[in-house]
């Protein structure tokens, strides 16, 4: 898929959504789409990530982040760069540009925003904006040792087969299973809130 025709989709939806026309329905709006999260949070935080697409000759990648083994939550899981939004972002694109600046070092004047995606709900209570990015070549990354363990990049065109889409279980409070999207590679594990909105992503760029 070209960057060209990934911009036109993404930019589609993005501006459906601002508008308030219907759009169709994601697979994946929350970790509750599974149905694998009881009780769901009365409540939710504004929170924003980056989904850096880098334009390499290539290809398109997926710019991604390990988060480190210490970290409070989500120890260890493959993320996009992002965060809580804080009191001084003006929006949701704000937050997540400053996010990946700190974390990775992703200096934004190589970021092309295209627009936000739909937004996704976790079972720990923030409500996710996915802001789409076409990064340029020739950033560099510095990943903050408190946060982030490893930066490194996926072939877009791996999410974008169905076949390395698989649910998984794992066993949660009182010994209930919570289904959760995963799409593997190599021995990169990404499942979770990641996976989910890579379906999305899918789902936008195929449908």
């Amino acid at each position: 898929m070209t960057v060209d025709e990934i911009v036109r989709r993404l930019r589609e939806r993005s501006a459906r959504l601002a508008s308030g026309l219907a759009v169709p329905h994601l697979p994946v709006d929350s970790d509750f789409s599974l149905s694998g999260v009881v009780p769901r949070p009365t409540a939710f935080k504004p929170a924003a990530v980056l989904v850096p697409l880098v334009a390499r000759e290539a290809g398109v990648t997926v710019l991604l982040t390990q988060r480190t083994e210490d970290m409070p939550s989500h120890a260890g899981q493959i993320s996009f760069p992002g965060g809580r939004a804080q009191p001084g972002d003006a929006n949701a694109t704000e937050t997540a540009l400053r996010e990946a600046e700190e974390e990775v070092g992703l200096a934004r004047r190589f970021v092309d925003v295209i627009g936000t995606c739909d937004l996704y709900r976790t079972g720990t209570g923030f409500e996710i904006t996915p802001v789409v990015g076409i990064v340029a070549p020739g950033f560099t990354t510095r990943a903050d040792p408190r946060e982030v363990a490893d930066v490194f990049e996926v072939p877009l065109d791996h999410f974008l087969d169905v076949r390395n889409h698989q649910i998984a279980t794992r066993k949660v409070a009182e010994g209930r299973e919570r289904p959760f999207y995963a799409m593997p590679y190599g021995d990169r594990y990404i499942w979770g809130a990641t996976a989910g909105m890579l379906k999305n992503l899918h789902f936008i760029l195929t449908s």
